[in-house]
């Protein structure tokens, strides 16, 4: 009785607070605090005092260290576990600065630090990208014995990885005595992020060695790996491998995902097609869809893209901004500017999607193509007035207007359009380029000498192109 009154308790005090949490009343939570301390439940339940800490947290304007420091004062300094209830609930509600200040205290009080708080302090050194902190862990981890904990080492592997020190990464997989797939991944993804595919499909390759089984995780970034250095071969094995092993392939959608985008990216349409089509008419999430209309937007079948894309409407399926851009860029390179300013509008309209710099550069280079010049400078406009200028898209919009601007023999605007690109990135060579050749399209040598000792004075060079091509036996 006594146990079932004390859940109830804790439930509506839980309620409580997190009602408390998201209208931001300090006030009511500081007094439930006292009348907590004051009958003494605040130490009889350690998921209400956690609740309390992150609730102060959450609530106050400028979170301080002082209140974390004074809510830790009550509890018991030999047990980790409320402790790790903190670090828990910091890095599940997006405070990972508070979880790395909570294990610090621990050390400080001299809590002892089980391999549950080791993990979740790498694991929020990992998400405010802490390498010094992760370092300092790792020294610990060394005098203390823990690096020989195989989740421990998976949580360090996995911050290397990310912060792209991949050879420390590489160390700390060698050193872990007893190894399994978790840790084999965190390296193998750290590599497939960083595209060093050499050494991806070398671990590979040494996990049958190390007795390490292949899960789905493991799957996705072999075909990541194979699309990264179009190695059809390899990716074929993975593919038989799929089919001998996963029997349920029809339902993951990942992994799907992914055998498509490896098949388009080495150039195999037609398989990609195959892969999508499997299990005949069954639901297909956007993810599918996208991952198809981009693999036939690379392949230039433009035209099958707008089919897909119209195909998918029809079952239902609610576009994303990605899909979009597909669509619309596939509109551009198949000369339908109509349909592509259609597809643009509906965004909005049908669907309730803002359009982003991506979606203004597509129509932006699908308006030049067309040689509307003066419509692509006033939507080009358009979209700095919005506010996404500064993203990376608007480039290759100024640069498809300023080509345009060359081909079609406008002088003005495409001076302006090299003006904003250039505000952006002064150290864009390409753009440099496109400037020359538009002033090499009017005689104008001089503009073109005066260009040239900019770039000198700027220590810019054009990029070598280079190419490479796969010899298979």
């Amino acid at each position: 009785m006594s146990n079932q009154f004390n859940c109830h308790t804790t439930k509506i005090f839980t309620q409580f607070l997190d009602h408390s949490c998201q209208t931001k009343n300090l006030p009511a939570i500081k007094t439930l605090h006292a009348h907590l301390i004051r009958t003494g439940l605040l130490f009889f339940s350690l998921n209400i005092h956690s609740k309390i800490v992150l609730t102060y947290t959450i609530s106050l304007k400028n979170n301080n260290l002082k209140t974390l420091t004074n809510c830790c004062k009550f509890i018991n300094t030999n047990n980790p576990y409320p402790f790790n209830l903190l670090l828990s609930d910091f890095c599940r509600n997006g405070f990972p600065f508070y979880a790395l200040k909570t294990c610090s205290l621990m050390h400080t009080k001299s809590v002892p630090l089980d391999s549950y708080a080791l993990s979740s302090s790498l694991v929020a050194s990992s998400s405010v990208k802490d390498l010094k902190f992760g370092k300092q862990v790792h020294a610990y981890l060394i005098k203390s014995g823990w690096l020989a904990s195989v989740y421990v080492g998976s949580a360090l592997i996995d911050l290397y990885a990310k912060l792209s020190f991949l050879s420390d990464a590489a160390k700390v997989f060698d050193e872990i005595p007893v190894k399994n797939t978790v840790c084999a991944n965190a390296l193998l993804s750290g590599y497939a992020e960083d595209k060093t595919w050499d050494q991806g499909i070398k671990l590979i390759r040494r996990m049958p060695i190390l007795n390490l089984d292949y899960d789905h995780l493991t799957i996705s970034a072999m075909l990541r790996t194979c699309a990264g250095l179009s190695a059809i071969e390899f990716g074929k094995q993975v593919h038989a491998y799929l089919t001998r092993k996963i029997h349920d392939i029809d339902n993951d959608m990942f992994l799907q995902s992914a055998l498509i985008e490896m098949y388009g990216k080495c150039g195999f349409v037609e398989k990609a097609l195959q892969v999508f089509n499997l299990g005949g008419n069954r639901e297909r999430d956007i993810v599918l869809w996208t991952s198809m209309l981009g693999v036939c937007g690379r392949s230039g079948h433009f035209n099958q893209v707008i089919e897909l894309f119209n195909e998918m409407l029809k079952q239902g399926i609610r576009p994303d901004g990605v899909a979009y851009v597909t669509v619309i860029s596939a509109c551009s390179r198949s000369g339908q500017v109509q349909l592509g300013i259609e597809y643009f509008e509906s965004m909005s309209r049908d669907f309730g999607i803002n359009p982003g710099p991506e979606h203004y550069s597509c129509v932006v280079d699908l308006l030049c193509k067309a040689g509307e010049l003066d419509k692509a400078w006033k939507l080009a406009m358009e979209m700095v007035s919005k506010g996404h200028e500064i993203e990376s898209a608007s480039i290759s919009m100024w640069g498809a207007l300023l080509s345009a601007c060359e081909e079609h023999g406008n002088i003005e605007l495409g001076k302006l359009a090299a003006q904003e690109a250039l505000k952006l990135e002064p150290q864009n060579v390409g753009i440099y380029v496109l400037l020359s050749n538009l002033y090499a399209t009017f005689g104008m040598w001089d503009d073109i000498a005066c260009l040239r000792e900019t770039m000198k004075d700027r220590a810019l060079l054009k990029d070598v192109g280079c190419s490479w091509i796969q010899a298979t036996s």
